[in-house]
């Protein structure tokens, strides 16, 4: 009998980890939970039991994984490079197994073992890897590479903490240690060959050779970068790309000598220090220490990634010309966007190019997405410090800088403004390298994320750039992957669709407009109503499980979770509540529609204002929900510790998504997003994508209010907070129940800052203004709710109308417009003899 025979024969039982069907699920499983973890029925526990299944799924991705890698390696493609300082993945398992089709044949398998999927599946931890929008949007993009058989890596940092974990006490955010790899990851693994050197400090010696002034750093301080890769694997299961996440480790780890001297803190001094790099996502960086670890973090994820993405590159030994024909690296952000002196100072130092090739070179393989439209919040560094920490990048910035301004000469004659508004470096007190700047200047592509963002970025934020290099600003609106946000988040929903229309939204989401006559069905917008009651039930189940909060699930759920910023506007809300509260109090909203206020988010830990306003949410809510003159009318609540597990349970439930930002704020937004497919009307003012969102639904399917962008422009000079307070009875009221000490009357003056955020710093973000607005927009959805059929009809329509909103169709259009990367197809037949044959020594070595 051949080997080929015996493995067809014996397949079942010698290599259980290909298949797909239920009884080599259970095998898998069973064999990890012995072989792996050293347990049995009677002494595992539900942790144990998650890890035996992540380990099977994740035997089922290895093969595609390794075929991937290779398919691309053989075919020689274009990969893209992915760069970002945060991925918030969430939970790996359950996405993991519906892109790999799995879902029946597990729940089926762990049902016959005696076990519950979703109690085995509730064991894992989020990973803290990311905060916000841009890590989650990180995170939509990469699931849509791999959907799409498109070539890519993604970078980021492996944080032993994530931000933090928030409690509530006493109605104050109280951070807590994120120790989320405290019990492992069974999805990563690690890559000790993969082991970059990275320097700090030191100073630069420059030497002639052959003619050519050459640098070379001396007397640095070096870490090493450990390589943790994590699959990422696209719907069908054919493409399986890596995310490769840095974890920092010292040079030396333990000095012998200093230990047997007795010094035993300094015989490990130099293991702390480097591994501080990766201890936690965004230390706090209103000290000087602060500031100067996030340029360390920073520039050590981009000399670990790009030594990865050059290894990879000459392992091919192809000319240097050839690096923007195989690799397109996207910088999302300015948290990357040191690899532009980077890629110049490997070019340069190591590789010996000219300074002109090797400046186009980094241009033509670099590009950047832009995420705000804040000048203060675009990202600078001092230039002390850099040239304490990284002195020959910025030596390199300065030549970059030198060479720029004299091509922006020519389109500012004699403009010396504009020229010094332009810059890589702003002049000042102490002069600052402005990242963005350098962002801009070093690569071919800045991509905004909205179109009114991107309109904006051009004509206000860096109009100047955009006079220099036109042709380098494109607009690439950002989307969200269904698989995730209503595939895995909203069962229910998706089968409700998938039984009307089909399931070929789950990857063309274009397809889910074929939902829209049923908007018109009777039946449907029942049917579609019942599953939004249960979603609702689901996470009022949950909440009670988790936090003892309880839900008056037959309420209009009304939502705002997201990052806590002043410019979202998380006050806007509390104060319209107040508002609320007032009439009911009164006795003038008797008939007002009940509604569940719910809020979520985290305040960054050194953002007083942010976390205040956390507080002031926490007391408004004890009071409202303790008083009986509102029961079952008006609810508000917190949810405590907001992370990407959590979202899925929020948005299925939720009535209203609250997007209410200040006009010419918000970059984009995927909150909206996802709560589009899932079937909440937006209340929002036309910022961010809002405006896509009102033009692929109509403008009759939200309930848009407030001022625009314009109009914030032209107010912002002359806005006076006082006018508002006097012109309306109803925030004066508001305004003066607050400040009377209603809402902390064990506290009082505790919300002072909050209130003279409004007035004596004049309400940058103009609160008051939209205040009326945001209460009129309120009843018009008081009105539309009373109404089942016509609420229905305008939910089911704004699903029908989210297609854009597929991060699919955003990357095909980075792949097409700004990557040059096509799709390359991986075969899926898996040959278990196969395993043996690679197995052996190769090439007798």
């Amino acid at each position: 009998m051949s080997q080929r025979e015996q493995a067809s024969r014996t397949k079942r039982s010698v290599w259980p980890r290909e298949g797909h069907d239920e009884e080599s699920l259970s095998w898998g499983f069973a064999e990890h939970l012995k072989y792996s973890l050293g347990v049995d029925s009677y002494t595992s526990t539900n942790h144990d039991r998650y890890l035996s299944l992540a380990f099977t799924i994740r035997d089922r991705l290895i093969h595609q994984w390794i075929q991937t890698q290779q398919t691309h390696h053989q075919k020689q493609v274009k990969r893209a490079y992915y760069l970002s300082l945060e991925f918030l993945i969430g939970r790996s398992m359950g996405m993991n197994v519906i892109n790999l089709r799995l879902d029946g044949a597990v729940q089926r398998a762990l049902e016959a073992l005696g076990y519950s999927w979703e109690e085995i599946a509730e064991e894992e931890i989020d990973a803290g890897l990311g905060n916000g929008g841009l890590g989650r949007l990180a995170a939509c993009f990469m699931e849509s590479l791999a959907t799409l058989n498109l070539p890519a890596f993604g970078y980021g940092l492996r944080y032993d903490y994530g931000i933090f974990r928030q409690d509530i006490d006493h109605g104050y955010q109280v951070e807590q240690p994120d120790d989320w790899l405290r019990r492992g990851n069974p999805w990563e693994i690690e890559r000790p060959d993969r082991a970059p050197e990275v320097h700090f400090g030191g100073r630069v010696e420059m030497f002639t050779d052959r003619g050519r002034l050459r640098a070379h750093r001396v007397d640095t301080d070096a870490v090493i970068g450990i390589a943790f890769d994590m699959p990422v694997v696209g719907y069908g299961g054919s493409t399986v790309n890596t995310l490769r996440l840095w974890s920092a480790r010292a040079a030396e780890e333990f000095n012998f000598g200093e230990f047997n001297q007795g010094d035993y803190v300094e015989a490990v001094r130099s293991k702390v220090q480097a591994e501080n790099l990766t201890k936690i996502l965004y230390p706090n960086d209103r000290l000087y220490l602060g500031k100067e670890l996030r340029l360390r973090q920073q520039y050590f994820f981009v000399a670990c990634s790009l030594w990865d993405i050059i290894r990879r590159f000459k392992a091919d030994e192809l000319s240097w010309d050839r690096l923007p024909e195989m690799a397109a690296i996207q910088l999302n952000d300015t948290h990357p966007s040191l690899a532009v002196p980077e890629l110049m100072r490997i070019l340069l130092d190591e590789e010996d190019l000219d300074w002109d090739s090797a400046f186009e070179i980094t241009t033509a393989t670099l590009a950047y997405t832009n995420h705000t439209l804040m000048p203060e919040a675009l990202e600078k560094w001092p230039v002390p410090m850099m040239e304490a920490i990284l002195p020959r990048h910025l030596q390199i910035i300065y030549e970059i800088n030198r060479r720029f301004l004299e091509r922006a000469a020519v389109f500012f004659p004699g403009e010396s403004g504009r020229l010094r508004g332009v810059s890589l470096i702003e002049e000042g007190a102490e002069k600052q390298v402005r990242m963005a700047n350098l962002a801009i200047v070093g690569s071919h592509s800045t991509n905004g994320v909205a179109e009114l963002h991107t309109r904006l970025l051009r004509e206000r934020v860096v109009s100047d750039f955009a006079v220099i290099f036109p042709e380098r600003f494109n607009n690439k609106t950002n989307g969200i992957t269904q698989r995730r946000w209503l595939l895995k988040a909203n069962p229910p929903l998706a089968t409700l669709i998938s039984e009307a229309i089909g399931d070929g939204w789950i990857t063309d989401f274009a397809r889910i407009e074929r939902l829209a006559p049923l908007a018109e069905d009777a039946g449907f917008r029942a049917a579609f109503r019942e599953v939004k009651q249960q979603a609702k039930r689901s996470l009022n189940e949950y909440l009670g499980r988790a936090h003892g909060v309880r839900l008056n699930t037959d309420t209009l759920f009304d939502v705002q979770v997201k990052r806590i910023h002043q410019y979202k506007r998380q006050l806007l809300n509390a104060l319209g509540i107040v508002v609320l509260y007032n009439r009911l109090r009164r006795g003038d909203g008797a008939a007002a529609v009940p509604r569940t206020f719910l809020f979520g988010g985290k305040a960054a830990p050194g953002y007083d204002l942010a976390k205040l306003l956390i507080k002031f949410v926490n007391n408004l809510g004890a009071v409202v929900n303790n008083d009986p003159a509102v029961r079952d009318r008006l609810a508000v609540h917190f949810l405590p510790n907001y992370r990407v597990s959590l979202a899925e349970r929020v948005f299925p439930a939720a009535d209203i998504s609250e997007q209410i930002s200040t006009a010419g704020t918000e970059a984009s937004g995927t909150g909206n997003m996802k709560f589009m497919c899932n079937g909440a009307l937006t209340l929002g003012t036309l910022d961010g994508a809002n405006i896509e969102i009102v033009e692929q639904a109509g403008v009759e399917n939200a309930f848009i209010f407030g001022l625009t962008a314009e109009e914030v422009a032209e107010l912002r000079g002359a806005y006076n907070p006082w006018d508002w307070y006097h012109r309306n009875p109803e925030i004066a009221q508001a305004i003066d129940l607050i400040s009377s000490g209603y809402f902390s009357i064990t506290e009082p003056g505790i919300f002072d800052p909050l209130l003279q955020s409004l007035f004596d710093n004049g309400d940058y973000y103009l609160n008051l203004a939209d205040l009326g607005p945001w209460v009129a927009a309120q009843e018009r959805v008081a009105e539309c709710y009373l109404d089942p059929e016509a609420w229905s009809r305008k939910a089911i329509l704004n699903i029908a109308a989210s297609g854009k909103f597929s991060s699919d169709r955003t990357i095909r259009q980075y792949a097409e417009e700004v990557w040059n990367v096509a799709p390359c197809e991986v075969d899926t037949s898996v040959d278990p003899a196969a395993t043996l044959e690679e197995a052996r020594r190769a090439n007798g070595r």
